[in-house]
């Protein structure tokens, strides 16, 4: 069978299931009155922040894509491919945050009836993300495939697909994060430091905004991120199918022709998809609310997706008469994302030590909490980084820099069910805020609970697991670049002044990126903390709980600060590699990519792995530990939480897109500057 109709037939499954598991989701109770209320007023905001988020990204799109279809040896079809990958990277965004916030009452209230049910309800709701995610990836670029495979410029073509899904996915990360982190710093400060009422209480104006933020950022910005993360690392692989044919490194043919190595990334993408729908179905729970309980089931599912992608792939490579070395290059990619997710669950659930001794210090104020935790993030850079390099040498020893590519292919593999670990988390909590706001019972709010630390710590995993990946792939992407370009690394000095200058010039972007995203975050958060701090102080009765609080001013101000501030940071990211390769050259480019993909990594795991480890110790101590709720320890804690919060889940994640934006954008300008030396 033609191996892009397998491809084709694995995707269109995987948006099957993805039906199935909507079906199964839409069809559970909504629960009371109350609860749907609540639901409705954070659908309507999430709706309302998106469509206008979209309509600003339609204007960039439309220009870009004129850009592209004027610049010689680039042409309309690029454009075109660009315009496709953008509304497919909006597509999936939008149809998995489309489910979260139709299953965040439903979880709400089937935790009510037991734990494995909150449980099942959530995580297939999250399962509705990560199918669609790899389902119209694979689609995508599969209909690309049939368009253009004759077209002489095919390779220059597809990379276009990719430029569309990162151009749309670095402002939905960015103006998702700036608006949940803003709302959720705000609420925490006026609710749990400066009143002490409970997380979530009705009486805190922010917390239906906090809700929409945990949507349009942690569904909608994330799908928006793994997708480019995975149809990035396919477009890599395929774009270095020469190396594959004859690889002087290795001394063989690694595949018997160029049509071959295309294919091969498609079909290892189509066993993960299968493998990730099996997985998906082994997720199950007992009652008891114990993490440890619930984080075996997750991994139940991801490990046994592993395992029979692992499978997959092997037999992929056998059908394909590809060199043996090719299947141990993908392993060893598969193989490093799992372990880099386990790596963040260890420096960040507090059923390890490092988390447990952050929550300790809290006992001494926020000075020493912030000071653990952040030591902490830095720590956590040693195993990811390891395991990367790791799984680069691997790659390259059996498969020259065509394996380094489909490493990055393995460990995007199971995607399908990673996204779904991950989309489930902000739903959990979305129900768990819905059942305090609703004032069900406490046993209801502790089963809540347990899925809504489960989901901080597979939300930790989900970025761990995106940072790790879009190392691989942007370096994917960089290398084909530099064959695209001509480049030549055996004839280049590593003293070589353009690529010094453009290694610090890149290594220097991560950070000024981090700057400008946590800047927007403190800057809206202040705008919330005065407006929740002015509806206690106005409006009468509010504190006993006896007035309204005016939700929508919360929604409104995170909204326009959103899409305001997101603007110069994507813009920053999308100018830095064309400005760079036109005044100083292909080379410097070059140097330029592995500056700011070895900063940028280093960034996004200190900043996820440290906010990451702060929130759960907020959480442990909440669980009545060090005094509990209320006590000193716990204000320090949420101290500590709020500083982690636009790390975690605004800057740190926004930096994978970032690295991987520009490399796309370099691959894309790489007919453009072939043979150009710069003007400098």
């Amino acid at each position: 069978m033609d191996p892009i109709l397998i491809a084709v037939i694995s995707s269109v499954l995987g948006l099957g299931v993805a039906g199935f598991m909507a079906s199964y989701v839409l069809r559970q109770r909504q629960g009371s009155e109350r609860i749907r209320e609540i639901s409705a007023a954070i659908k309507e905001g999430a709706l309302a922040f998106l469509g206008r988020e979209y309509r600003i990204l339609a204007i960039f799109v439309v220009a870009v894509s004129v850009i592209l279809g004027v610049v010689p040896n680039l042409g309309w079809w690029v454009a075109l491919s660009f315009v496709f990958g953008a509304i497919c990277s909006g597509l999936a965004g939008y149809i998995g945050m489309n489910m979260a916030i139709r299953a965040n009452s439903r979880t709400a209230a089937a935790a009510q009836k037991s734990l494995n049910q909150g449980l099942r309800v959530s995580f297939r709701s999250g399962a509705v993300m990560g199918m669609c995610v790899v389902g119209i990836g694979i689609l995508g670029l599969s209909i690309l495939y049939f368009a253009f495979h004759n077209h002489p410029n095919f390779l220059f073509i597809i990379p276009g697909y990719g430029f569309g899904a990162s151009l749309v996915a670095i402002f939905a990360r960015v103006g998702g994060g700036i608006f949940t982190k803003a709302a959720d710093t705000g609420a925490d400060i006026v609710g749990k430091v400066e009143k002490g009422i409970p997380e979530d209480d009705p009486r805190n104006a922010a917390v239906v905004a906090d809700f929409v933020g945990d949507n349009v950022g942690d569904v909608a910005g994330m799908g928006a991120d793994l997708f480019e993360s995975y149809v990035d690392s396919i477009i890599a692989t395929m774009t270095l199918g020469m190396i594959a044919v004859f690889s002087t490194t290795v001394g063989k043919p690694l595949v018997p022709n160029e049509a071959t190595a295309w294919f091969l990334p498609m079909m290892v993408a189509a066993g993960g998809i299968i493998a990730s729908i099996i997985g998906i179905f082994l997720v199950r729970v007992g009652e008891k609310p114990e993490m440890g309980a619930l984080l075996n089931a997750l991994r139940r599912g991801t490990f046994s997706a592993s395992i029979f992608t692992a499978i997959f792939a092997f037999v992929a490579v056998y059908l394909l008469k590809a060199d043996i070395g090719i299947f141990w290059a993908i392993l060893a990619g598969l193989i490093g994302g799992v372990l880099i997710g386990e790596s963040t669950n260890y420096f960040t659930s507090y059923a390890y030590s490092p988390t447990l001794r952050i929550s300790e210090a809290s006992q001494t104020g926020a000075g020493t909490i912030i000071t653990k935790g952040f030591a902490n993030g830095l720590m956590s850079t040693l195993p990811p980084i390891i395991l990367v390099v790791t799984a680069l040498i691997v790659a390259h020893h059996f498969a020259d820099i065509y394996g380094v590519a489909i490493a990055g292919v393995g460990m995007l593999s199971t995607l399908g069910i990673q996204d779904a670990t991950d989309a489930y988390g902000p739903v959990a909590d979305n129900a768990g805020g819905i059942v305090e706001m609703s004032g069900l019972p406490p046993e209801i709010r502790e089963r809540t609970d347990a899925l809504d630390s489960l989901g901080n710590t597979t939300a930790a995993t989900g970025k761990g697991f995106a940072i790790g990946s879009a190392a691989l792939t942007a370096l994917a992407l960089m290398l084909s670049y530099t064959q695209a370009v001509g480049i030549k690394f055996a004839e280049i000095s590593l003293l070589d002044v353009h690529v010094v200058v453009g290694l610090f010039l890149g290594a220097m972007l991560p950070a000024i990126f981090c700057a400008m995203t946590l800047n927007a975050v403190g800057k809206t958060s202040f705008s919330i903390v005065n407006e929740v701090r002015r509806q206690f102080r106005e409006i009468k009765g509010l504190m006993e709980g006896e007035a309204r609080p005016e939700y929508g001013k919360c929604v409104d101000i995170c909204t326009k600060a959103a899409l305001k501030e997101m603007l110069a940071p994507g813009l920053i990211t999308v100018a830095a590699p064309i400005i760079i390769g036109f005044i100083l050259g292909p080379l410097a480019l070059g140097g330029f990519l592995l500056g700011a993909i070895a900063s940028g990594f280093i960034l996004a795991v200190t900043f996820a792995n440290a906010g990451g480890s702060w929130d759960n110790a907020k959480k442990w101590i909440e669980k009545g530990n060090f005094g509990g709720k209320g006590s000193d320890a716990h204000k320090a804690g949420v101290v500590g939480d709020t500083v982690g919060d636009p790390m975690k889940d605004t800057s740190g994640p926004s930096l994978n897109i970032m690295i991987k934006l520009m490399s796309i954008i370099a691959l894309v300008l790489a007919p453009v500057l072939a043979g150009f030396t710069g003007l400098i």
